[in-house]
C-alpha cells in the first residue's frame, strides 16, 4: 500500500495526500537496508523517499548535485526521517543530516537506529542525548520499522485510501 518515490525521481500525488512522509536516511552504498525497510513498510499508509538509486549515474557531472538537492528537498518536506547507521561507514553526510534536520529541529519526527558495530555509535547516542533527550536509539532494522510503522499509524488514523 505504501508509495515509494526513489531518486531522482518525483511523485506529485504526494503533496495532495494524506499519507505521512518518511525519508529514508542513512547510507546509500554496501548492503540495502533501504529495501529491507521498504519490505518491513509496504502494508502502511506512507510515502516513502528513498535516496538508493539502482544505478547512480558516476559519469555524468550534474548527478550529485540533483541527487543532493532531491534529497534535501525530500528531507525538508518528510513528516518523518528514519535514519539508519550501518556498520559498513562512516556516513558522514547522514551523520550532518541527522544534526541539521533531527537534532537541530525540535520536535522534528525522527527515528534513529545504530548497528550496535557502528565506528561512531558513542558519539551520536551522547551527541543525541544532549539535543533530544527524548529519543530512544534502536540496534535493529526490525525497532526502526516497528517505531516507524508505530507513529504512521498514529498519523493516519482516520485517514481513508
Amino acid at each position: 500500500m505504501s508509495i515509494v518515490v526513489t531518486a531522482p525521481k518525483e511523485y506529485y500525488g504526494v503533496y495532495r495526500s494524506k499519507w505521512p512522509s518518511i525519508f529514508l536516511a542513512g547510507g546509500i552504498v554496501g548492503v540495502d537496508w533501504q529495501q529491507v525497510l521498504i519490505e518491513k513498510l509496504k502494508d502502511e499508509k506512507a510515502i516513502i523517499y528513498n535516496p538508493r538509486r539502482a544505478n547512480f549515474p558516476a559519469e555524468d557531472p550534474f548527478a550529485p548535485e540533483v541527487q543532493i538537492t532531491w534529497e534535501f528537498d525530500k528531507l525538508a518536506k518528510a513528516h518523518i526521517v528514519g535514519f539508519w547507521f550501518s556498520s559498513e561507514s562512516l556516513q558522514p553526510i547522514a551523520l550532518y543530516e541527522l544534526g541539521m534536520w533531527g537534532n537541530s529541529r525540535e520536535g522534528r519526527l525522527i527515528v534513529i537506529g545504530v548497528d550496535s558495530n557502528y565506528l561512531r555509535k558513542q558519539d551520536l547516542v551522547i551527541q543525541t542525548a544532549l539535543a533530544r533527550p527524548e529519543l530512544a536509539i534502536f540496534e535493529s532494522l526490525e525497532e526502526v520499522a516497528e517505531q516507524l510503522k508505530a507513529i504512521v499509524r498514529a498519523m493516519t488514523e482516520g485517514v481513508n485510501g
